[in-house]
């Protein structure tokens, strides 16, 4: 194999699909990239065994091959060359390459091609078609309630419920529950659940463009695959039985509070200043028109806020966890908020305060 190429074109894509790697692998063949050059393109794939990317670009070489490269090795080679420079790479028969540009020159040893992981063989027999920016949208509002490092697998990721003309992303970790609600352009016909991994979820905001030209995602029993421009996404599902969320999400409740969207955030971040890491406890206490939030810590000292709000009714109190509450605040996109509860040691709704095409869920906290 041999080939001359710029340093970008080389490197861009690489960029790109190398965030698959775990660095704390133990398979040596999974840290380095298949390179595979034909006749008029180079094709790139990176895989940690339960996600794969690949990469094509056209490209004519002097010599068609394949290998497989040290990836990070690669990237960081091509990282420190100036910009603009022609590489060359050449790879014996002894699986060295040897990579020259400028007056610069390294050989780094290659694993072969047969020993890489490959995933061919898949079928996918169902596909659904949607705008990139409104699949982009729909996880982002839900994506940081996924579960980390759970026992019960199947919260370490984020669920896709496709249900005839509506698609909605699901997340949650236990205390809190985030749904994302959309309508599709046009009926599916599928009726499906697919939790795609929390890995997963993070590679596919970082390709997804924030565009409106349609997405195909093609689906089977255990794999999703979605074609972004010259990457190919692939990532298998986890199985597993995601909770009912429908069951979890309450109706809108009878003490409602609307406020200011980021006057609540900005309070809420204020009071959390001396909250616990661990422990982020905050006392909501409710009366007409006022919102007092209250922090506590073991040093015995104290944090208060006052935020105007627009309630009427029976004051109570009840105390969450603040960095969920931001969070999900920080979601949303209206500058008018909806709090809701059912009663006063219920789990508190959320959503924007003229739609519903949102919703978090959170869990209330004894103090």
């Amino acid at each position: 194999m041999k080939l001359v190429i710029q340093r970008e074109q080389l490197m861009k894509p690489l960029q790109a699909i190398i965030g698959v790697i775990d660095r704390t692998q133990t398979l040596p063949i999974l840290a380095n990239v298949k390179c595979v050059v034909s006749e008029d393109e180079i094709t790139l794939t990176t895989t940690d065994l339960e996600i794969e990317l690949t990469c094509a670009f056209p490209h004519i070489p002097l010599e068609q091959g394949a290998t497989t490269f040290p990836a990070r090795k690669l990237f960081d080679i091509l990282k420190a060359l100036p910009s603009g420079i022609e590489v060359q790479i050449e790879v014996g028969s002894d699986s060295r390459a040897t990579i020259t540009a400028g007056r610069s020159r390294f050989t780094l040893s290659c694993l072969p091609i047969d020993e890489y992981p490959v995933s061919d063989h898949l079928e996918f027999d169902k596909t659904l078609t949607l705008p990139k920016n409104a699949l982009r949208k729909l996880i982002e509002q839900v994506a940081f309630s996924m579960a980390v490092s759970d026992v019960r697998y199947f919260l370490n990721g984020l669920l896709l419920d496709v249900s005839g003309v509506e698609l909605n992303a699901v997340a949650t970790d236990g205390h809190r529950l985030s749904v994302s609600y959309y309508q599709l352009p046009e009926s599916s016909e599928l009726q499906q659940q697919l939790i795609i991994p929390r890995k997963g979820v993070e590679e596919l905001l970082k390709l997804i463009e924030n565009e409106s030209a349609p997405l195909h995602l093609e689906l089977s029993t255990n794999h999703l695959r979605v074609e972004l421009g010259s990457i190919v996404f692939t990532t298998k599902l986890i199985d597993g039985k995601f909770p009912d969320y429908r069951r979890v999400v309450p109706p809108l409740g009878d003490k409602i509070i609307v406020a200011d969207r980021q006057g609540l955030i900005d309070g809420l971040v204020r009071a959390s200043v001396l909250s616990q890491d661990k422990f982020k406890g905050i006392r909501f206490t409710i009366s007409d028109y006022l919102l007092k939030l209250q922090v506590n810590n073991p040093e015995q000292e104290q944090a208060e806020e006052e935020v105007e709000v627009n309630y009427q009714g029976e004051g109570f109190a009840t105390a969450f966890n603040v960095s969920y509450l931001i969070d999900a605040l920080k979601a949303l996109d209206d500058d008018m908020v909806r709090l809701s509860f059912t009663a006063p040691n219920s789990s508190c709704l959320i959503q924007n305060s003229d739609n519903d095409n949102v919703r978090y869920v959170v869990m209330p906290m004894r103090l």
